[in-house]
């Protein structure tokens, strides 16, 4: 055990002194592992973070929440101009549903509007999201006020001028006055301001920050529905506890029947539950991490050819000192670890170059941005160590097993 150390430590000293010899060499071999190692960490990083901020967003909801509409979520076999003849989602189909369908916890009916102008004295404000939606949605997203309140079923069953707004709306419309009483436009109609949210922060798709609530019966008097006019959809919270498919087989027979679909006509519309939309997620997120290893995978696949390229030269460099080694009685072994030791430190070191311009890469972008945080987890720390480490001993290994096979005689007149 004593001999192989030994063997070990001279080996590696030999690789030190190979690599401080060659330092143009040294740096040019590993700035190609380490173009290889960063691109596989960042793309791997910048996924897995994407994927961790949009979960968080979406822990908050309940994933049994179920969208009525027209519209799919999600990938569908339904042809497009089939679904482009499918009615809209009203209000009367919204009151159907939550007077007729068993178990539900709570509904609400959305109008699925388009970017608004807001306005408040001199400030104006646009491309701001407001979203007409009746009272249930207080339940079903978990709302939280900061200050005033939310609409009550009253004001949004009677489409009262009330809004909600979150707080970074309410803090670029009045700055630091209180914005509760306040009136504001919008729609070209005066809207009373009764409640600011809390702030949440970043959030998959709009943050309720930046976003405005006001009853979907204030904007069903001045705006049309039907097949025409704005599209909508009900948002249902089923009981917990329930069986969800069938809680959603109920709901399909009873909407059918409403609708008036006859039992070989096809449904025109869809039920679409947010577990559905985490799934697709997932879907679209495996295939960033498959797209981002190949991509990436090239460059590293360069910095081990780089590595194999470099050992062959310093190999036949080389081949007088091997020869003189082995006349001297160094073993097959010492000077297949001696080659093998200096392609995997190359590959090792650029690994680890790799991996701090990766970090400090995610502490210039998380001190950019406080809404999206870059996460560089141990996971993918170990896995670049490790990739590296590989890297080098299949690039080394064939350069140094070459180099250990030489003929001591041969190799010193070679070298001569």
């Amino acid at each position: 055990m004593l001999v192989y150390l030994r063997v070990f430590k001279e080996s590696f000293s030999f690789a030190l002194n190979a690599l401080r010899n060659n330092k143009l060499r040294t740096f040019l071999s590993l700035l190609g592992v380490t173009v290889g190692i960063f691109s596989i960490i960042a793309v791997l990083a910048a996924v897995d973070s994407l994927d961790k901020n949009i979960k968080e967003n979406l822990s908050g909801l309940d994933k049994n929440t179920i969208y009525l509409s027209k519209y799919s979520f999600g990938p569908t076999e339904v042809p497009r101009w089939k679904r482009d003849n499918f009615p809209q989602t009203e209000y009367d189909d919204y009151e159907f549903v939550r007077r007729n369908v068993p178990d539900i916890e709570e509904s609400a009916y959305v109008i699925f509007g388009g970017s608004e102008t807001i306005r408040y004295q001199a400030e104006t404000l646009t491309n701001i999201n407001i979203t007409p939606i009746s009272h249930g949605i207080y339940t079903i997203d978990d709302l939280k006020v900061e200050q005033g309140r939310f609409y009550s079923e009253l004001e949004s069953d009677t489409g009262a001028p009330v809004i909600v707004i979150g707080s970074n709306l309410a803090e670029n419309l009045f700055d630091k006055s209180n914005p509760i009483g306040k009136v504001v436009r919008v729609y070209g109609r005066k809207l009373t301001v009764i409640g600011v949210l809390k702030k949440y922060g970043a959030n998959f798709g709009d943050s309720p920050d930046d976003k405005g609530f006001v009853p979907a019966n204030f904007v069903r008097q001045f705006r049309n529905g039907g097949i025409d006019g704005l599209p909508g959809a009900v948002v249902i919270k089923p009981k917990k506890g329930v069986d969800i498919g069938a809680f959603e087989n109920v709901l399909k027979q009873k909407f059918r029947a409403y609708r008036g679909l006859k039992a070989d006509e096809e449904d025109d519309f869809f039920v679409n539950k947010l577990s559905g939309l985490v799934s697709f997620i997932d879907g679209i997120i495996a295939v960033l991490n498959t797209v981002g290893w190949v991509i990436s995978g090239f460059s590293l696949l360069v910095g081990g050819f780089g590595i194999a390229n470099i050992m062959f030269v310093s190999v036949k460099e080389r081949t007088n000192l091997i020869g003189i080694q082995k006349s001297l009685g160094a073993k097959n072994r010492f000077i297949l670890f001696q080659f093998l030791f200096e392609a995997t430190i190359l590959a090792v070191v650029g690994g680890l170059v790799g991996l701090f311009l990766v970090w400090i890469t995610s502490l210039i972008m998380n001190g950019f941005t406080e809404d999206f945080r870059f996460v560089l987890s141990f996971g993918n720390m170990f896995l670049g160590f490790g990739l590296s480490s590989l890297i080098g001993l299949i690039a080394g290994v064939i350069p140094a097993f070459s180099a250990s096979r030489l003929d001591p005689v041969e190799a010193i007149r070679t070298g001569m």
